[in-house]
């Protein structure tokens, strides 16, 4: 895989710096293999800090750009006449005509007043543009190989018991491993991952020459996820052994196909638990909370204290992002068992 220009640019400012520290990293590396990232490590490392200095730059240009006295954003807001003011200002020079006073910006106006920039912009944006940006950049790009191999881990426990099930299959039809796997490479869109982890096993057997075995304990080290690596481990010690790899996919397969059911019955006992919560915070507890400001205004009159903008601000906002909110969570459970 070809380089992106930025990778080039931040290959070329840092790399031979980063390139032994980043070798060094066994973690790193592992992790670039496993997430399916075809970058060097020192590549990686020089991109995290070179994209985490530019953001810091652009962070700093910002803030003097907002805080720079005179010609800042704050100093031009602040410089600016408040709107607020205007129609009291308009009456006053009415009435007191004779008072008005073409020389001041004011006019003369007692009412005049400059907008305010809000304080807690004034503390909220350098803590944005000073702190959290940069370090945020830092921690996010420090961790994507990370996130990029557990991903891949999620996505190949998925798949993996379906792939067992079909390389029991085709051991059955008395295929061989080269086969079977051969066969599994070109069904990528059924088994996803599982389908590139078999392609650099037959890669590395029918191109690179490497015997079965060894490509096995390759294919090991790139499994991202712990059941790949068993299943990998498996059949290696299966085949020095001398066993039987129907039996040992028959049993493998079997297996996983429990453990998924057993992940599949988790899954739904947490929506059915997160149907309960939806009944009793966005359509009970509404409900209950009419019910009890109609009885309370009837008895007492108390219902009457709150105010109409706060009465909008729960039925028109609050509880619909309640209901976003519960949506959300949904949506996102879904999409961690799609395959």
């Amino acid at each position: 895989m070809e380089l992106t220009a930025w990778q080039k640019i931040c290959h070329r400012i840092l790399g031979k710096v980063f390139k032994k520290r980043a070798r060094n990293d066994t973690k790193l590396s592992d992790d670039l293999v496993k997430g399916n990232m075809p970058i060097m490590p020192e590549v990686y490392m020089a991109q995290l800090f070179v994209t985490t200095v530019t953001v810091t730059i652009i962070c700093v240009i910002l803030l003097v750009a907002v805080f720079m006295p005179e010609i800042g954003l704050i100093d031009w807001y602040e410089s600016r006449p408040d709107d607020a003011y205007a129609m009291a200002c308009y009456e006053w020079e009415y009435w007191n005509g004779d008072l008005v006073d073409e020389t001041l910006e004011s006019r003369g106006c007692p009412y005049f007043q400059y907008m305010e920039f809000p304080v807690f912009a004034k503390i909220l944006i350098p803590v944005m543009l000073g702190l959290v940006v940069p370090f945020g950049t830092y921690k996010f790009l420090k961790g994507s190989a990370s996130r990029a191999a557990h991903a891949r881990g999620v996505a190949l426990e998925k798949y993996l018991p379906y792939a067992a099930s079909y390389t029991a299959a085709m051991a059955a039809a008395n295929a061989t491993p080269h086969k079977i796997f051969k066969s599994l490479a070109l069904n990528g869109d059924i088994y996803g991952e599982i389908a590139y982890d078999s392609a650099m096993i037959y890669r590395d057997v029918s191109l690179l020459g490497y015997d079965l075995l060894t490509a096995m304990k390759m294919a090991v080290d790139r499994a991202a996820s712990p059941w790949m690596t068993e299943f990998f481990q498996g059949m290696v010690g299966t085949l020095t052994a001398g066993g039987s790899l129907k039996l040992y996919f028959l049993n493998r397969a079997e297996h996983y196909m429990r453990e998924n059911r057993t992940r599949l019955q988790e899954f739904l006992e947490s929506l059915a638990m997160l149907a309960e919560s939806y009944v009793v915070v966005a359509v009970a507890m509404p409900l209950f909370l009419i019910v009890m400001l109609v009885i309370m205004f009837w008895v007492s009159g108390a219902g009457a204290q709150m105010e109409e903008s706060t009465l909008y601000g729960v039925v028109l906002l609050g509880l619909p992002m309640i209901h976003a909110m519960f949506a959300f969570i949904v949506w996102s459970s879904s999409e961690e068992q799609k395959m």
